[in-house]
């Protein structure tokens, strides 16, 4: 979640599935101003399950009520906020002097103009870290299974909770380092035998007339190669392609692997830790706040900067990409998610930051399925909540039921809860623009602990270096939803975010195919027009800023 979802292909032996199937039209995805702005869509007229954003503008605009911005923190992992997409609609702290080397506002950040960074220092940024499991074996091992076996058996009886989590941290560690050196090995294998495929295809285009007339090679790397373009040439991405085509999309596809497989090879190292050098905090001390830079972008600022234009992207030049509250949202870089997993202690001081800082959406597309900190987490979700913050966050790419497998951090402090511990934080799972294949194929699920569904394949948004590109994942749903409670905050101040869920959650419309009612609370996917129909109807309570005592209708509208 932390990192993009792999767009390209998923290996399993040699048989190959792909999660964008819906690229398969004659038309370039990249020129596609229909698809690049689909998740935007009016359910009712197109039949393709978009938030109405457009409907929500002028339903809201229609009952003369005037917007105030609401900053939106995104604590991911950085944001290029010089880019042209986005510049526009960057925070800036006003109590802060850009670049005069002081802490003006008095906050223990010096210079945060636009943001903070928490895992950075005075000697860099982190772009790899660990995996939580990585940490957590690392620390535990010496403890429970070291030399000493009495020794063991005592620590495992004198701390039961964090024995649990090491036994699951170390299930988790060596079944995935495995799988992440597997997986690297197959796709640096299948990059070197593209020159092979391309040869065996022989100038035509990838059709089964075409495979068909391949003779049985005799070479070993031309075997294997036939083998792979037999299993690839059944996508619809690729099917029909040229040669010259085929070869610019594989070897896009296996860069986009290998980029997400090699650094595993250093999330997994037991030993590796580049924490204590960069950052340079007491890593154990969970009180201490005041660490890290103002690098608002970091050492790898694609993920965040593609969340951060879901939100709140302007068109410029010939882009059409826009955000949800595009009209009414400031983007806050909080840096808080390295390449690999974050860390509880800045994860928890990323959220009192922001909130501190006057953001009232935090979106959190990150998770893990253990948290050391959780509790310093859940801490820091309360202090949000006591602050009137609403926390989005995604559900995670697993294909879980998130009961049955956590992705920290959590609002449910035990899955056996009724309810959350909190009421402001609103988890997302995402859709695709298929009604009859709604739920995304890599999206977490749970009736009771997710809350909505929102578009998360094929969303195109800005990344780094001024460009724009499709991603896909929980994490691209998530400041889908965002965006949607920034304009509904930004046009009726005095929602409070149990009410922003509940709008959210009443007015989704539904979808009944493929057992999808029983993937969230919703049992479909988010509206944003309807939600801000049901919040006007029932807790706006007509006041410009926010009411320290909730109008009577209000009330009686929570009671409900």
């Amino acid at each position: 979640m932390k990192k993009v979802l792999l767009a390209a292909v998923f290996f399993a032996g040699l048989s190959f599935s792909y999660a964008q199937e819906a690229q398969s039209k004659s038309i370039d995805p990249n020129e596609d101003k229909d698809l690049m702005t689909w998740y935007h869509k009016d359910f009712s007229t197109s039949k393709v399950y978009g938030v109405n954003t457009a409907n929500a503008y002028k339903y809201l605009e229609s009952k003369g009520l005037k917007p105030k911005t609401v900053v939106v923190g995104v604590l991911d992992s950085g944001v290029q906020v010089d880019h042209p997409g986005l510049v526009k609609n960057i925070w800036s702290n006003p109590n802060e002097v850009p670049g005069n080397g002081k802490d003006d506002d008095g906050n223990g950040y010096i210079d945060d103009v636009h943001g903070w960074n928490f895992i950075g220092g005075k000697n860099g940024d982190i772009d790899i870290d660990n995996m939580e499991v990585t940490r957590v074996v690392a620390k535990y091992k010496p403890l429970f299974e070291g030399d000493d076996s009495a020794k063991n058996k005592a620590n495992q009886a004198k701390m039961p909770e964090d024995f649990a989590m090491y036994m699951k941290a170390k299930e988790l560690f060596n079944k995935k380092s495995i799988e992440a050196k597997q997986s690297l090995q197959t796709y640096t294998m299948i990059n070197s035998i593209i020159p092979n495929m391309v040869k065996l295809l022989g100038g035509k285009p990838v059709t089964a007339e075409t495979l068909a007339g391949i003779k049985p090679p005799t070479d070993q790397k031309d075997a294997i190669a036939a083998q792979v373009l037999g299993q690839v040439s059944q996508s619809p991405e690729f099917k029909g392609k040229s040669s010259a085509e085929f070869e610019k999309l594989m070897k896009e596809q296996m860069k986009e692997a290998i980029d997400h497989y090699a650094p595993q090879s250093k999330q997994y190292d037991l030993s590796y830790d580049p924490r204590k050098e960069i950052v340079g905090d007491n890593y154990d001390d969970y009180s201490e706040k005041s660490y890290g830079n103002n690098h608002y972008e970091g050492a790898d600022a694609e993920h965040g900067t593609h969340v951060a234009g879901i939100i709140a992207g302007l068109p410029q030049g010939k882009e059409v990409q826009y955000g949800v509250a595009s009209k009414v949202a400031k983007i806050m870089s909080v840096r808080t998610v390295p390449n690999g997993d974050e860390r509880d202690k800045d994860v928890a001081n990323a959220i009192r930051y922001a909130v501190d800082n006057g953001a009232k959406v935090l979106n959190m597309s990150f998770g893990k399925p253990v948290s050391p900190g959780k509790n310093v987490v859940w801490d820091a979700f309360k202090y949000a909540e006591d602050k009137g913050v609403l926390l989005v966050k995604a559900a995670g790419n697993e294909n879980e039921d998130v009961a049955e497998h956590l992705a920290f951090p959590t609002n449910f402090k035990n899955v056996t809860d009724e309810k959350p511990f909190v009421s402001n934080v609103l988890v997302v799972g995402a859709s695709t623009n298929r009604n009859n294949e709604l739920r995304a194929d890599f999206s977490n699920y749970n009736k009771k602990m997710v809350n909505v569904f929102a578009p998360g394949e094929q969303i195109y948004s800005t990344v780094p270096k001024n460009e724009y590109k499709y991603l896909q994942g929980t994490s691209m749903a998530s400041p889908v939803v965002a965006g949607a409670a920034a304009v509904l905050l930004a046009y009726m101040p005095n929602l409070k975010p149990d009410q922003i869920i509940e709008a959210l959650v009443k007015s989704s419309n539904p979808n009944t195919e493929n057992k999808f009612p029983e993937y969230s609370q919703a049992g479909g996917v988010i509206d944003l027009q309807k939600a801000a129909e049901y919040a006007y109807t029932n807790f706006y309570n007509g006041k410009s800023s926010v009411s320290k005592k909730p109008a009577k209708s209000v009330k009686k509208a929570v009671k409900k």
